[in-house]
């Protein structure tokens, strides 16, 4: 199984860089790099509801379960 985050897609659609999102939502810079570059090994309830408070959107806009293939 795979979580896929779609931080970049939403980022782009609401044309917000990663500087301006860090400081909306109240996070790190280097948190919101790792998850918009999905190389983030998790993400705290803390987190997504400040990304979710600062792009206005529901945690599964952020996030989706991919599953394997073989499943």
């Amino acid at each position: 199984m795979q979580i896929k985050l779609n931080l970049s897609r939403i980022m782009g659609e609401k044309r917000i860089k990663i500087t301006e999102l860090a400081t909306l939502a109240g996070i790190s810079k280097t948190t919101v790099m790792a998850l918009y570059h999905e190389k983030a090994k998790g993400v705290t309830f803390d987190v997504l509801a400040k990304l979710c408070a600062a792009l206005n959107c529901q945690p599964a806009d952020i996030m989706e379960y991919v599953p394997d293939k073989a499943e």
